[in-house]
């Protein structure tokens, strides 16, 4: 429920300390299938319980998950999810994106196997992407990051508010 506090433990919480380095992932051990949660290079946990998701570069899960959630890649796949559609009909959809922009986020998606490219060699040629299989089982995830956006848009807004109202006094400047 929107405004409801979180009781109990989660098989994945950020954990909140004084410590001034970023917050890592903190993996509830009584859950096994939460252990492996974006398990990263070492996949084991500091004997804190964290994992390095947010310091390790090179971490596989954080690589992916920055390829398949900006802004872009959200987007071209929510326009993707009824239909198959051409390139020059998602950059119409997508109002802002620039050809650079699509191309390259087409081309990550595909390479991930999220999207497949076809060539229609009709005159004229043109490209159509569609959604694999792999990328339907995003669509799940993606509708509750969605609405968890409409659930606490408002609770988003009166903080962005508190904000720029401490910001504006000076109370809110981190430096």
């Amino acid at each position: 429920m929107p405004g409801d506090q979180h009781a109990g433990g989660s098989a994945a919480q950020i954990a909140m300390s004084d410590d001034p380095r970023p917050a890592d992932l903190t993996v509830d051990t009584a859950m096994p299938e939460a252990q492996d949660f974006m398990g990263c290079p070492g996949g084991t946990a500091a004997p804190d319980g964290h994992y390095p998701v947010f310091s390790a570069a090179d971490c596989p899960s954080r690589l992916l998950l920055d390829q398949i959630a900006d802004k872009w890649s959200v987007l071209i796949l929510a326009a993707l999810c009824a239909e198959p559609l051409r390139f020059n009909v998602i950059k119409r959809r997508l109002d802002g994106i620039t050809q650079k922009a699509l191309t390259q986020s087409l081309r990550r998606l595909e390479r991930n196997g999220i999207v497949a490219r076809r060539v229609i060699t009709a005159s004229p040629i043109a490209v159509e992407y569609r959604i694999t299989p792999l990328g339907h089982t995003l669509k799940q995830p993606f509708q509750a990051l969605y609405g968890w956006t409409v659930d606490y848009l408002p609770e988003v807004e009166r903080a962005r508010a508190a904000f720029d109202s401490n910001s504006n006094t000076g109370a809110g400047n981190p430096g």
